[in-house]
């Protein structure tokens, strides 16, 4: 379990990355989703004990964040968003490194980067050197790094930015097969509500929403989204397209011809708060 308490980063030219935000997270797998900058990065690397929070508390298993750094970095493991295995370095040989400086001996590394490699479907890839990976093997080969520690906390920071959908269903296969709990962040919507049982949406280091994917599009219910190359009332422009949400019924008897009716997804949330997602 993760609790966190009046949690505030401030950064030395003056940024703040995350104002006094407050949240439990308890679930197997919760997704932290925002805009590039809003403040996923650096909360994560708070609760992975890789930077000082400014002010506040957080607890890792009732582990505090700075008096129980070494214990918790005992029972968590963080995959962060720029890991890139060695070019030379075999798949298993990448694992079992890892392995090692977490104080595995040598035969109980084998043993687990084997069965985690295979877990993510990497088992006739293991010895292949990391530059004759996809994208999505890569990526694969980190959270195979994860499974094989047997971590009780998971911190996957963006583990699939930039994959193609294939690879990037790929990974979510592979993050399926953790058993320990998983904090992963992500600006795609779809990844959240594939993955995630709860989900925490941050914009400008505050949290403005946090519950299941069905209670957060609860305020959506019976409606769709339109978006159409004019303006009509209660829409929301973003570049040259206006959207709005209305009843499917009601859509369908006024759209135009170069209008779309889409369904509602996490996205809208962030489309109502005028957020770009990739900005």
């Amino acid at each position: 379990m993760i609790e966190v308490s009046a949690l505030r980063k401030r950064y030395s030219d003056g940024t703040v990355a995350l104002n006094n935000v407050s949240f439990k997270l308890d679930k197997k797998i919760s997704a932290i989703i925002g805009r590039n900058g809003a403040g996923k990065t650096t909360l994560m690397k708070i609760l992975s004990t890789q930077l000082m929070p400014t002010s506040g508390n957080a607890k890792i298993n009732g582990l505090d964040v700075i008096s129980e750094a070494d214990s918790i970095r005992k029972i968590a493991v963080s995959i962060p968003q720029e890991a890139r295995p060695v070019d030379y370095m075999p798949a298993m040989d990448c694992v079992k490194l890892y392995l090692a400086a977490r104080g595995f001996g040598p035969k109980r590394a084998r043993a687990a980067a084997e069965k985690a490699l295979r877990t993510v479907g990497l088992g006739d890839a293991m010895d292949k050197v990391a530059y004759e990976l996809s994208g999505g093997m890569k990526r694969k080969v980190f959270v195979a790094m994860a499974i094989a520690s047997d971590a009780d906390v998971i911190f996957l920071d963006e583990p699939t930015t930039g994959l193609d959908p294939f690879s990037r269903v790929e990974v979510w296969s592979a993050i399926r097969a953790i058993k320990g709990q998983i904090i992963l962040t992500t600006h795609y919507m779809e990844e959240a509500q594939a993955l995630a049982e709860d989900v925490m949406m941050i914009d400008s280091g505050k949290i403005f929403a946090h519950g299941t994917v069905d209670s957060l599009l609860k305020p959506f219910a019976g409606l769709v989204r339109v978006e159409s190359s004019k303006k009509s009332r209660s829409s929301y422009r973003i570049g040259n397209t206006w959207i709005s949400y209305m009843k499917k019924s009601t859509a369908k008897s006024l759209v135009g011809k170069d209008d779309v009716i889409k369904p509602v997804t996490l996205d809208d949330l962030f489309i109502k708060r005028g957020v770009n997602l990739e900005s």
